[in-house]
């Protein structure tokens, strides 16, 4: 466990709260979310299913619309299959699978409105059951026009985290950096970057979390227009000082990067977070640059290549990396 006494203050609440519930317990993810799982809701008001489908990946996302498509026809489908079929008009079947596949489609011709014209419903029911059809329809695909334009219209930092953090020379001591990068075309611009770290601490037999701010280098950058290596130098003032690898795996280390930025296609301010455990950190390396000369002038970032780095031998005890 740590055993000197930070110069740097500490936060008193950051969220997370400082009681160790596991050991290793890991806070963030590395896409950003807090790993924590809500229990205990009998079910999901409207703005959670909201958010869900707003913020699910894209296969999900279209999964869901393509199925609920699916499960609607075929529960209409069964509805008219209640009815006498002879009131469906110019059907054309040899089979019952034809049978089943000429109501189903037509339910699909009531459900998006198109009717094509050569099955028509008569009788009270038939029709009324197509007015209803086409009206749920017609809600159906004004609640996914909106869901798709949310998503579209959602600003998002799009920014790529390294998978590695480095314990790196820096100016004659040792730093901990971490490297990212824009990968959207459009610029950010303004940004922000917290460091904070995460250890455990046993004071008189207690377990606690505790949490740190870290130096930077550089907290702000105007603009994102190649990489950005946030660096924490381990000096004086770093509760890092003097820290083995043993060290580190014992307080059980959780580094959690905060970016806030100004996105200027959307004209917003946008976040983007990640964490690095233990596990995620290569000791005695340093990032090879992944930049170089491109054509008229220009300058290629190799984003594909931004874990890349070189072992120094320089450091709490070098590694490989993990």
């Amino acid at each position: 466990m740590a055993k000197r006494i930070f110069k740097q203050d500490e936060f008193k609440e950051t969220g997370f709260g400082n009681r160790v519930i596991e050991s290793n317990q890991r806070m963030m993810n590395k896409d950003g979310k807090s790993n924590v799982r809500r229990t205990g809701l009998l079910y999901y008001s409207i703005s959670n299913v909201y958010h869900l489908l707003i913020s699910i990946k894209w296969w999900k996302f279209l999964s869901i619309i393509f199925f609920s498509y699916f499960l609607l026809n075929l529960f209409f489908t069964s509805l008219y299959f209640i009815g006498d079929l002879s009131h469906l008009n110019g059907m054309m079947y040899t089979t019952p699978l034809e049978k089943f596949m000429e109501v189903f489609y037509f339910s699909a011709q009531s459900l998006t409105t198109v009717g094509y014209g050569r099955l028509n419903p008569s009788g009270y029911f038939f029709s009324t059951l197509a007015s209803i059809e086409a009206f749920v329809g017609l809600l159906s695909f004004a609640i996914a026009t909106g869901l798709l334009y949310g998503r579209f219209s959602r600003p998002v930092a799009n920014i790529l985290f390294s998978n590695i953090g480095v314990i790196a020379p820096y100016q004659g001591i040792t730093a901990f950096m971490i490297r990212l990068a824009n990968m959207n075309k459009s610029e950010l611009i303004n940004l922000e970057a917290t460091l904070l770290l995460a250890y455990i601490q046993d004071i008189e037999g207690k377990v606690t979390r505790k949490f740190v701010p870290l130096k930077l280098e550089l907290t702000r950058i105007n603009l994102l227009t190649m990489t950005w290596t946030l660096v924490h130098p381990i000096d004086e003032e770093s509760p890092m000082l003097y820290w083995t690898k043993e060290e580190f795996q014992n307080n059980q280390v959780e580094f959690l990067v905060l970016i806030q930025a100004y996105e200027e296609t959307f004209a917003q301010t946008v976040h983007s977070r990640s964490s690095y455990k233990f596990e995620e950190i290569v000791f005695g390396a340093k990032f090879d640059p992944i930049t170089k000369p491109g054509e008229n002038g220009s300058v290629i970032v190799e984003l594909n290549r931004i874990n890349d780095h070189i072992l120094t031998g320089l450091g709490p005890e070098a590694t490989d990396a993990n």
